[in-house]
């Protein structure tokens, strides 16, 4: 199969936001890490707003999953350790304990991360206004960001997903049956306007659900097409497979 490319493109400030949370590569997880390093001596000062101390406190979190993740990614959840991760970032695990329990608790909030992506951005599509047809397309384009954007985070599920506890487990798997729901009825409002064509939306769902959230096994950064291009490139896809009639669909446009 064809892989895509990092050429820059532009990309809705969401969708920035997301990119640069979640480590599109091992080389960005490092650079993460060299920075959680930075910070570890710095505490927090108790007479700062309550506002500032949150965005301190959130931002060693999530550096802390960026560790994580490149650890789990390339060394497996079996052959990582909460002292591998802190010795990583070059701080103690308390550092770690502070904001993680354990390494399941862990493990449970990077696993979620592709499926949360996934449906925050279609709880934003159907909010909006707009045809069935114009929903599905952003939603599309939306989707595959989501997926692109959390590559190891989805890997590490896939792989690891055994590991999860099983309360962790199911509400993953209810975050994962509520996108199933509203994705279905999205579909069958198109069907009901007679913008879509489609003999089994349940099929026509996990059919499309399966496509996008595939990429994250194919997709190389440094490949053909920037993540822009693949999402187009995608949503057009998506919009052929219910033969939508109203929405002129878009093409990429690759450099010469």
């Amino acid at each position: 199969m064809k892989t895509a490319s990092n050429r820059k493109q532009s990309e809705p400030a969401g969708v920035r936001e997301a990119r640069s949370s979640a480590p599109a590569s091992a080389k960005a997880v490092k650079a993460s890490s060299k920075r959680a390093a930075n910070d570890r001596t710095l505490p927090l000062n108790p007479d700062a707003p309550e506002d500032i101390r949150d965005a301190v406190s959130r931002l060693k979190r999530e550096r802390i999953i960026a560790t994580a993740v490149e650890l789990f990614y390339n060394n497996g959840l079996s052959n990582t350790t909460l002292e591998a991760v802190a010795d990583q970032m070059k701080v103690t695990k308390p550092f770690i304990y502070a904001h993680f329990k354990s390494k399941s608790e862990l493990l449970a909030e990077i696993c979620s991360r592709g499926i949360r992506a996934s449906l925050d951005a279609l709880n934003r599509v159907v909010a909006t206004q707009g045809t069935a047809s114009e929903k599905l397309q952003s939603l599309a384009r939306d989707f595959m960001f989501a997926v692109l954007s959390n590559q190891a985070h989805i890997a590490i599920y896939n792989r690891e997903e055994k590991h999860l506890s099983p309360e962790d487990s199911e509400a993953i798997n209810e975050m994962r049956r509520e996108f199933d729901r509203k994705f279905c009825a999205l579909l069958e409002e198109g069907v009901a306007t007679g913008e879509f064509v489609v003999d089994d939306v349940h099929i026509a769902s996990l059919a499309i659900g399966g496509i996008v959230s595939w990429s994250y096994v194919w997709y190389r950064p440094n490949g053909r097409l920037s993540p822009a291009e693949t999402a187009d490139q995608v949503a057009d896809l998506v919009m052929a497979m219910v033969q939508a009639k109203s929405v002129k669909r878009r093409r990429a446009k690759t450099a010469g």
